[in-house]
């Protein structure tokens, strides 16, 4: 297991939803020894003006999932994970339904993180390819 401990999907969809993620409706939905998976409605807050998924809404849907997978590895109490980088492509249009972003490492170190996130939408065809690496820093105060 990667994680620095064992964490429930209760736990993760109970942490402050007055950003983003939550904003978003951004809702973790499996966890494993090596991903993580959290899915998101495409809605009116997620479209774009021609009625499909917004590119960055897919972005932070990705970046969400990944920080968190991030800081579910380090010692909260003395270091955070943040986004350094990001990319993503988008492949398919996605109208209505829910996406899933499914979250594995390529890069576990000390000061950063690298993260292959993939989007699938309701028919679990790829949407999305992302890739985003999290810099571990000193916890701020």
């Amino acid at each position: 297991m990667i994680w620095n401990r064992a964490y429930t999907l209760e736990e993760l969809n109970n942490r402050p939803t007055n950003n983003m993620g939550g904003l978003l409706d951004i809702k973790f939905v499996e966890i494993t020894d090596q991903s993580l998976a959290a899915t998101m409605p495409v809605d009116d807050r997620t479209r774009q003006p021609m009625g499909i998924l917004h590119g960055g809404a897919s972005v932070v849907l990705a970046e969400t999932v990944g920080s968190v997978a991030s800081n579910l590895i380090i010692d909260e109490n003395e270091y955070a994970g943040v986004g350094l980088e990001i990319n993503a492509n988008h492949l398919r249009p996605v109208k209505d339904g829910l996406v899933m972003a499914i979250c594995t490492p390529l890069h576990i170190g000390t000061k950063t993180h690298v993260w292959d996130i993939k989007l699938y939408n309701s028919q679990h065809k790829l949407t999305c390819v992302s890739r985003l690496t999290v810099a571990i820093v000193p916890k701020y105060t």
